[in-house]
C-alpha cells in the first residue's frame, strides 16, 4: 500500500517528544494505513535534547534552537509541540499562523485568556488542523465504553466518575519542576496538566457540567530545588470536581478527579458509568479488562469482567491475545491525527483526537473550579451556543 508521508517538526524534545519519535519508529506496527509521519526537523533550547533526536532518529535533517526558524522550513507539514504551559499561547499561535498543522499538548494555554487567543488564531486560519494530545481513549477497553454510549446501552445515567491518578509526586524529596510553579504551569495546577485526559470522553459524549464544586489540595508544601534548598510548591497537587450534568433528557452527577499524589497508582486513567440498564468501567490499572453489569428489571445484578482483545482503532500486526499498553495508545492517537490530515472527513475510523474546542471547554471548567475553591461555593457554568 502506498503511503502519504506527513513531514513533522517537533518543538520541545523532552519526554513526550521522544515518545512521538518512538511511535513514528513503530509505524510498521500498523497494518493497513495509507499515511506515515516522518520527523524531519526538531527544536529545543537544550542541546542534549536535540542530540538524542539526531543520534536516534535517522529522518531528522534540520535542528534549531529557535522555533521560528523551524516554522520557516517549507518542507515541514505539521508540528508536534510539547512545551510548558506558559509558552503555549505564543508558540501555538505562531504555528497556526505559519499554516502548519498542529498537535499540541494540553491545556492549550496557561489560562482561559491565553486559550482564547489561540482559538482566535484558529478562526483566522481555518485550513489548519489543530488537535490536542490525549491518548487514553484509544485503549480497546475505552473504545468498548465509547461504543456502548453511542448505542445508548446505559439507559438513564445514574452517575459518572472519571479520573487520572498517579503517585509520582508522593515522594517529598523529588526535585521541583516547572509543573510546581504558577509562572510556568498556571494556577490550574494538576487540573491543567492532567484534566484534558479526564474530560476527553465526557465532553465527546456531550456531558458538559452545568456547575462545579471543587476540592483542591496542596499536599507537599515545598520541595528540593536541586541546589540544596527547599522552595515552595505553588500549584495544586490534587483536584476533585463534583459536577452536575444536564442534557436534554437526563440529569446526573459526575465526579472528575486529577491527582498527582495517589498512593499505589503509577499512571491510572479510568472512567465509570452507572446506568439503569447497564453499568461499565474501564481502568488502565487493568488494561486488558472491561467490567460491565447489564441489567433488566427483576434480574440479578452481577458484574461481568472480561479480557478485552487487542482490537484497536487502527489494525496492527499484533494478535488479539496480547496486551495493549500506553505506547500503543500513543501510536493509535498519532494514527488518528495523521489520518485526519491525509484523509479528512473520510478517516479510516471515526474517533478523532481531542479538539481545541474541547480543550477550551476544559478551561471554562477549570476556571470555574478555581472560583469555587476561592469562594467555597458551587459555581454555575454558562456554555453558550
Amino acid at each position: 500500500m502506498s503511503k502519504t508521508i506527513v513531514k513533522f517538526g517537533v518543538i520541545g524534545c523532552g519526554l513526550m517528544g521522544k515518545e512521538f519519535a518512538s511511535a513514528a519508529a513503530r509505524w510498521l506496527h500498523l497494518s493497513q494505513v495509507n499515511f506515515e509521519p516522518q520527523i524531519i526537523a526538531v527544536c529545543d533550547a537544550v542541546p542534549a535534547a536535540i542530540a538524542w533526536f539526531t543520534d536516534n532518529v535517522s529522518t531528522v535533517k534540520s535542528t534549531y534552537s529557535d522555533y521560528k526558524e523551524l516554522l520557516a522550513n517549507p518542507d515541514v507539514d505539521a508540528i508536534y509541540c510539547a512545551v510548558p504551559h506558559n509558552l503555549h499561547e505564543q508558540i501555538y499561535i505562531d504555528i497556526i499562523e505559519s499554516g502548519k498543522h498542529l498537535l499540541g499538548e494540553k491545556p492549550f494555554g496557561i489560562d482561559q485568556v491565553a486559550n482564547g487567543k489561540i482559538l482566535a488564531a484558529m478562526e483566522k486560519n481555518p485550513n489548519v488542523i489543530v488537535r490536542c494530545s490525549s491518548e487514553f481513549p484509544f485503549y480497546p477497553g475505552a473504545s468498548q465504553l465509547i461504543q456502548w454510549v453511542q448505542e445508548n446501552k446505559f439507559g438513564k445515567i445514574i452517575e459518572v466518575e472519571a479520573g487520572f491518578w498517579h503517585s509520582s509526586d508522593l515522594d517529598p524529596t523529588k526535585t521541583i519542576n516547572w509543573k510546581r510553579r504558577i509562572a510556568t504551569n498556571g494556577e490550574y495546577g494538576c487540573m491543567g496538566d492532567l484534566g484534558m485526559h479526564v474530560l476527553h470522553l465526557p465532553l465527546r459524549f456531550g456531558w458538559k457540567p452545568d456547575n462545579v464544586r471543587s476540592l483542591l489540595s496542596k499536599i507537599v508544601p515545598e520541595r528540593p530545588d536541586g541546589k540544596g534548598e527547599l522552595v515552595p510548591c505553588e500549584t495544586w497537587d490534587n483536584a476533585i470536581l463534583a459536577t452536575e450534568v444536564k442534557t436534554e433528557d437526563q440529569q446526573f452527577p459526575m465526579i472528575l478527579s486529577t491527582k498527582r499524589i495517589a498512593p499505589g497508582h503509577a499512571n491510572t486513567w479510568f472512567i465509570r458509568i452507572q446506568g439503569t440498564e447497564m453499568s461499565a468501567e474501564f481502568t488502565t490499572k487493568n488494561p486488558k479488562q472491561v467490567a460491565s453489569l447489564p441489567y433488566t428489571p427483576g434480574a440479578q445484578q452481577a458484574w461481568h469482567v472480561v479480557d478485552a482483545p487487542y482490537k484497536s482503532a487502527y489494525g496492527t500486526i499484533t494478535g488479539g491475545i496480547f496486551e495493549f499498553g500506553f505506547s500503543d495508545s500513543i501510536l493509535q492517537m498519532w494514527a488518528a491525527f495523521c489520518d485526519e490530515l491525509v484523509n479528512g472527513k473520510n478517516m479510516q475510523q471515526p474517533f478523532y483526537c481531542a479538539t481545541p474546542e474541547e480543550a477550551a471547554d476544559s478551561h471554562k471548567l477549570f476556571t470555574a473550579a478555581l472560583e469555587s475553591n476561592r469562594t467555597g461555593q458551587t459555581i454555575n457554568i454558562e456554555w453558550g451556543e
